[in-house]
């Protein structure tokens, strides 16, 4: 079994389509921690991730909302961008515990604003420019973690 990926992506139309992937192998519940500087894909990724469970509609960075939910057929996906917390302590507020469930997909960008609250996550997956592309890299941190990634 692997515990770590990594692929190059060379533009924004292969970063959603790797994300379409990502979510085949999706077959439990995940919690994905995105890393990477501003612009480098996450959300893009995430649009693809979503689309591959079958989302029609837009696809939008939770920047001012902090998650951003989508209700599909037999998933909720939640899409957080921790980017503009104050405090960990305000994920509290919104229910942070509530949205990581047996019938959900959670995708995280900027997890380290949320340390200490978040439950550990499944995948730490990081976008990293190289020359004009980007490469991504994928941890596993748990079982389920590992068996996703060996179906990619």
């Amino acid at each position: 079994m692997i515990d770590f990926f990594t692929e190059k992506l060379v533009n924004a139309e292969q970063t959603v389509a790797f994300g379409s992937r990502l979510s085949a192998a999706c077959k439990e519940p995940v919690c994905i921690y995105l890393h990477g500087d501003l612009g480098a894909g996450k959300t893009t990724l995430t649009r693809g991730f979503i689309q591959g469970f079958g989302h029609k509609g837009n696809v939008k960075s939770p920047t001012y909302t902090l998650v951003e939910p989508y209700e599909l057929a037999d998933w909720q996906i939640y899409h957080f961008d921790l980017y503009r917390l104050g405090d960990p302590e305000e994920l509290e507020f919104i229910g942070i515990r509530d949205y990581f469930t047996q019938t959900s997909h959670c995708l995280v960008e900027w997890p380290e604003r949320g340390e200490g609250i978040l439950p550990k996550a499944d995948i730490d997956l990081t976008l990293l420019y190289t020359d004009k592309q980007r490469t991504i890299k994928l941890q596993a941190n748990t079982e389920i973690g590992l068996r996703v990634l060996n179906k990619l």
